[in-house]
C-alpha cells in the first residue's frame, strides 16, 4: 500500500504498516572484527576514491550503503494459511557526488542522478560482492559526471534561485560498529510457528460473520543489519529486529461503498505481542464496527466543531503539519514552502509544542515505529524541537541544507533504492492547555450550541491520508477517517456515519485548535514519499477544534455479493439492520 509516488503527493496510509524497529542486544564496540560485507565495502570505496579521483571531474563524495535482511511473513484467511514465506536479501546503494558541496550533480531536479542500486550476493564472497559494488560505482560516476555538466550549464543560464544554499552539508565522520551476531541471521522456528498459530486463530474469528467478505491476519518477523561507509570516513553498522501483527477485515454497504477496519500490533519478539484475549476482543470490535458501518447513513459535507481522538489527532498532525516541517520542502522552485519564512513565528496555538525524536524507543509503554539510531546518511539520530509554545523553531534536516539551516539533524531517511531526504521519525505533540478526556465531549457540545449547529463530529479512528506540498497543486491535505460520529446538540444518541474525508489547507486548519485532552496516544505506520516508504510514529492528545471541513468520499457502485457465503444461505445476518447509536 505504501510506495513512492511520481506525482507531488505524499501518501501515508499509516495503518498498513507491517514493520517494527527495535534494537538487537548489541553494543557499539568499534574493536569488533569487521564482517566480510563491511570489509569489502571499505576496500572498494578506497579503490574508487583513489582511481576516480584522478579523473576530471572527480567525485568529491562517495558512499556505500547495504542492508542485509532476513524476513518471514505468514498470512492466514478464514483460519487457514495462505502464505508462509522466508526470504534473505541483500541490497546495495551507491551514491556518487561530482562537483563540490556548493554545487553538484544532485542540484534541483537532478537529485536522483547520484544513486545506483542493486542486489548483492547472499554469501560472503568478497569477489562477488566487490564486483557488484564496482559496477554500481562506475555506472554511478558516468551518470553523475554527465549530470553535473548539465547542472553547471543550467545554473549559468537560469535566473538566480531564491535559496542558494549548498547541495550538501559538511559533517563530522561517524563510527558506530555494533557487535555482529551471526545468530540473528536465522529466524527462530518456534517464533514462526507461534506467529502461524496466531494468524490462523485471529483470521478464523471472522468466519462467523457472513457480512465480512474479505479478511486476513498477517504477521511478519524481520532481522536487518545496515552498513554504511563513506569517503568522509564514516563507518556505521547497526542492527534492528521487527515483529508485527496486522488484522484486516472488509465489507460493503448496499450502495457499493467498501468499508475496512485494520488493527496492528508490534513488539520486540513474537512472545511480547498482546495476549490472545486482548487481540480477540479487538477482532470482535472490528466485526461490530463493520456491521454498523455497512448500514450507517452517508455523511454530508460539513464545516463545524469537531473532536479528534488522540489516535486520530496524531495522524492529523503528521499529515497537516509534519510533512511541511521536512527540510527539503523549504527550497526549490517546485515546493510550496508553507513554513519556510515562518521561523520564530507562530504556526500553532501557544499551548502546543512539537518534537520529532527518533531516539525515543517507547512512549507510555508503546513501541515507536519511527525509532532509529542512525539515519540513512550515516548521521546520528537527534531529538529536534520543531515547534516551541506554538512558535516554529527548526526543520527536519537531511544533508541537503536550506537557508539558515546548514547541518543535518539526523533525519535523512530513505528505503533501499531511494535518495535520502528529511523525513519524520517520531512526531510527538504536547500541550499545556489540557482538560480530562472525559470532559471533551461536553466541550464539543458547548461549541456546537454556541455556533448554532445541530451537531458536531467525533473522529474515533483514522486510517491515514495524504498531503500536497508542491506549488504546482493546491496546498491541501486529505485525511481518511474510519469511524466518524455525529454528536447531536439536542441529546439524541450519537450517530455513526460513513463516507467522509477531512479536507482543508494547513495554515487555516491549525488556527481552529481550541484545547486538548490529557492522554497521549500513539499511531504507528509507514509513510510513503519521494524517498520511499519509511516507518514512522505520531503521538498526540485528543484535540477539540472549533471548525473542521469534511467532504463526501468517492466510492464504487458495486453492490454486495448476490450469492451468500457458503453456509449462510438463509442467514438473517445478511439482511440490513438498523444503524446503531451510542452515548
Amino acid at each position: 500500500m505504501m510506495k513512492p509516488l511520481s506525482i507531488p503527493r505524499l501518501v501515508c496510509l499509516l495503518v498498513f504498516c507491517f514493520s517494527l524497529l527495535a534494537s538487537l542486544s548489541a553494543s557499539p564496540e568499534a574493536g569488533n572484527k569487521s564482517p566480510v560485507l563491511l570489509t569489502v565495502m571499505q576496500h572498494e570505496l578506497q579503490r574508487a576514491k583513489a582511481d576516480l579521483g584522478k579523473l576530471e571531474p572527480a567525485p568529491y563524495f562517495i558512499s556505500y550503503s547495504a542492508k542485509d535482511q532476513v524476513a518471514a511473513v505468514v498470512i492466514a484467511s478464514e483460519g487457514s494459511l495462505v502464505n508462509s514465506t522466508q526470504a534473505h536479501t541483500r541490497t546495495a546503494d551507491v551514491i556518487v557526488r561530482v562537483g563540490s558541496p556548493a554545487l553538484d550533480n544532485t542540484h534541483g531536479v537532478s537529485r536522483n542522478t547520484a544513486l545506483r542500486t542493486n542486489l548483492l550476493p547472499l554469501q560472503d564472497d568478497p569477489d562477488a560482492i566487490a564486483h557488484v559494488l564496482w559496477q554500481l560505482t562506475y555506472s554511478g560516476y558516468r551518470t553523475a559526471s554527465s549530470a553535473y555538466l548539465n547542472v553547471k550549464t543550467k545554473n549559468q543560464v537560469d535566473a538566480k534561485e531564491e535559496d542558494a544554499s549548498p547541495d550538501f552539508s559538511l559533517e563530522k565522520p561517524t563510527t558506530y560498529l555494533e557487535a555482529s551476531h551471526e545468530a540473528t541471521r536465522e529466524l527462530a522456528p518456534a517464533a514462526d510457528k507461534k506467529l502461524e498459530q496466531a494468524v490462523r486463530l485471529y483470521s478464523a474469528a471472522f468466519r462467523k460473520y457472513p457480512y465480512i467478505y474479505q479478511s486476513m491476519a498477517m504477521a511478519s518477523s524481520q532481522n536487518v543489519v545496515s552498513y554504511f561507509v563513506s569517503t568522509e570516513g564514516s563507518r556505521v553498522v547497526a542492527s534492528t529486529t521487527l515483529v508485527r501483527l496486522a488484522i484486516q477485515a472488509q465489507t460493503r454497504a448496499a450502495d457499493g461503498m467498501e468499508l475496512m477496519r485494520v488493527e496492528t500490533f508490534q513488539a520486540d519478539t513474537a512472545s511480547d505481542l498482546p495476549s490472545e484475549a486482548e487481540v480477540t476482543r479487538l477482532v470482535e470490535k472490528m466485526a461490530s464496527d463493520l456491521d454498523r458501518l455497512r448500514t450507517a447513513p452517508l455523511a454530508e459535507p460539513f464545516e463545524g466543531p469537531a473532536l479528534l481522538s488522540a489516535r486520530a489527532a496524531a495522524v492529523f498532525f503528521h499529515e497537516v503539519l509534519g510533512h511541511r516541517l521536512e527540510g527539503q520542502r523549504q527550497r526549490g522552485e517546485q515546493e510550496g514552502q508553507t513554513f519556510t519564512k515562518r521561523i520564530n513565528q507562530s504556526v500553532l496555538p501557544a499551548f502546543l509544542s512539537v518534537v520529532d525524536d527518533p531516539t525515543q524507543r517507547t512512549l507510555n509503554g508503546v513501541e515507536l515505529s519511527g525509532w532509529y539510531q542512525y539515519d540513512d546518511e550515516g548521521e546520528p539520530a537527534q531529538r529536534v524541537e520543531v515547534v516551541k509554545d506554538g512558535v516554529l523553531k527548526n526543520f527536519l534536516m537531511s544533508r541537503m541544507p536550506i537557508k539558515g539551516f546548514d547541518q543535518s539533524n539526523g533525519h535523512g531517511r530513505a528505503q533501499a533504492g531511494a535518495m535520502p531526504v528529511g523525513r519524520q521519525g517520531n512526531l510527538i505533540i504536547t500541550s499545556s492547555s489540557t482538560i480530562p478526556d472525559a470532559e471533551l465531549r461536553q466541550r464539543l457540545l458547548d461549541e456546537v450550541k454556541r455556533q448554532g449547529k445541530s451537531y458536531g463530529l467525533y473522529f474515533e479512528d483514522i486510517e491515514g491520508g495524504f498531503t500536497l506540498t508542491q506549488r504546482g497543486a493546491p496546498q491541501v491535505f486529505q485525511v481518511l477517517p474510519i469511524l466518524v460520529w455525529r454528536v447531536y446538540a439536542d441529546g439524541r444518541p450519537d450517530e455513526l456515519v460513513r463516507g467522509v474525508d477531512i479536507v482543508g489547507t494547513p495554515l487555516t486548519a491549525m488556527t481552529h485548535i481550541m484545547v486538548t485532552g490529557d492522554h497521549t496516544a500513539v499511531f504507528n505506520g509507514v509513510c510513503g514519499a519521494e524517498s520511499g516508504a519509511v516507518p514512522v510514529s505520531a503521538a498526540s492528545p485528543a484535540v477539540l477544534m472549533s471548525e473542521i471541513e469534511v467532504q463526501k468520499r468517492k466510492h464504487t457502485l458495486m453492490r454486495p455479493p448476490i450469492l451468500p457465503p457458503p453456509g449462510f444461505e438463509n442467514s438473517p445476518d445478511l439482511k440490513p439492520a438498523g444503524a446503531g447509536g451510542r452515548q
